[in-house]
């Protein structure tokens, strides 16, 4: 096999002016696919290409922007810092997008300095996760920054200023492990207008989470609360909920019910899942037959339950229906020991009569061991269901699933068309 002789450096100079010739919006769209290091690398090609990178509008420090040839945090700690640092000193031209997302990235001081330079800019966008050591407190110059339309913070204490009106822009909020009081949360919600997604996971500082947004779409939350309530949320379509601790549920018998309160500003709901605990804090109070008014646009539902638990089995029931249109169910059983009445039991049967889900097609069922009331749930909807396509059944161990199988082919259904298929634990 022949060996291609090397290049002429005429060659080589022939090729670095055909890079150096492409159009400017060819070479912005290279540099967009690189990590902040290659693009500062780019600077050797040639001239034209020398502080191209320094006009880069997206700029993101992960943990692809050094290399680590040392495992001692201070050193890493100093290299990237000084990245940064010199990266923001050369870069001109306005920053729409700061990413720091380093896993040794601590709450430094550096920080500050590098939000006061970014508030001279048009951020539209703002991520800040802070992976080790204690919570950063916010910098209060990001306040002023009335471009952003996405803030991302992570483990940060947040203390806007006397003089914070809220983000006019602000359309998408991702908050984890973050601490704030709560009327500095309140306000925060109410006073970004355009606010179309809410993200709100372990937080600390606020347990009342009264969300009070006309513009939202989206919101996710997971983490210790006392209650949550909506105010001028009609536009609100998917929402994804849990509480991580029962000892913050208490019952209180005589009360209006939580789930009517709950479903009381979210007409229009699409999708909803229910996490953890929040199925026991919605049966809180008195659990009615049918929500006030149903929920026509619910087309995905998804619950974690103990059907040990007698009232999170009414309020399960009183949500499927008074979701008429339901297409896709979901069912993770949530095993829990408990106190259960002789009587109750037999609570699904029959209830087959009271309820019909003309569009629901596909049911999963997880975790479940065989008790009276989890094939009771499983044949009430089989029996309810004349559109069931498939129901998926997943259980929590290998321990009596003969028998679990036997009873399940004996079930009858009311679509001829019902396929079940049963998973492996």
């Amino acid at each position: 096999m022949k060996r291609e002789p090397p290049k002429s450096p005429c060659q080589t100079e022939i090729e670095l002016d055909r890079l150096s010739s492409l159009p400017g919006h060819i070479i912005d769209q290279i540099l967009s696919q690189l990590s902040i290091r290659d693009a500062v690398r780019t600077s050797v090609l040639s001239t034209k290409w020398r502080y191209k990178w320094a006009t880069l509008p997206n700029l993101v420090f992960d943990n692809h922007c050094i290399s680590l040839t040392s495992q001692d945090q201070a050193v890493i700690k100093s290299k990237l810092v000084s990245i940064i640092d010199h990266v923001l000193l050369l870069h001109t031209g306005p920053v729409y997008k700061f990413r720091l997302s380093h896993r040794d990235l601590v709450g430094v001081t550096d920080i500050d300095r590098w939000i006061l330079h970014l508030s001279r800019s048009p951020i539209r966008e703002f991520v800040l996760e802070i992976w080790k050591g204690q919570r950063y407190k916010l910098h209060s110059c990001l306040f002023s920054c009335q471009n952003l339309t996405h803030l991302e913070l992570f483990n940060c204490l947040v203390r806007p200023p006397p003089t914070f009106h809220g983000f006019k822009n602000l359309k998408s909020l991702d908050l984890q492990h973050i601490t704030m009081g709560q009327d500095v949360f309140e306000h925060l919600i109410t006073s970004c207008p355009l606010l179309e997604r809410l993200t709100l996971m372990n937080f600390d500082g606020f347990s009342h989470l009264n969300i009070n947004a006309t513009s939202l779409l989206f919101f996710d939350i997971g983490g210790v609360f006392d209650d949550v309530s909506f105010k001028n949320t009609f536009q609100l379509a998917l929402v994804s909920i849990g509480l991580y601790a029962k000892d913050k549920i208490g019952k209180r018998p005589g009360y209006t019910s939580n789930l009517i309160k709950f479903f009381a500003h979210l007409p229009h709901i699409r999708r909803l899942e229910i996490q953890s605990y929040f199925l026991k804090y919605l049966a809180v109070g008195d659990v009615p037959l049918k929500l006030p008014s149903p929920c026509v646009d619910l087309g995905y539902l998804s619950l974690r339950i103990n059907f040990d638990d007698c009232e999170e089995n009414k309020a399960a029931l009183c949500l499927l229906r008074s979701s008429p249109n339901l297409q896709e169910l979901e069912i993770l059983a949530r095993p829990e020991e408990a106190f259960l009445m002789e009587s109750f039991v037999n609570f699904w049967e029959d209830e087959h009569l009271s309820c019909r889900f003309d569009q629901l097609r596909l049911v999963k069922v997880t975790g479940i061991s065989g008790t009276r009331l989890e094939l009771g749930f499983i044949s009430f909807l089989l029996l309810a269901s004349p559109a069931l396509e498939r129901m998926i059944m997943k259980p929590a161990s290998a321990d009596g699933q003969l028998l679990m199988m036997k009873e399940l082919l004996r079930f009858r259904r009311a679509s001829v068309r019902a396929e079940i298929i049963y998973l492996d634990p």
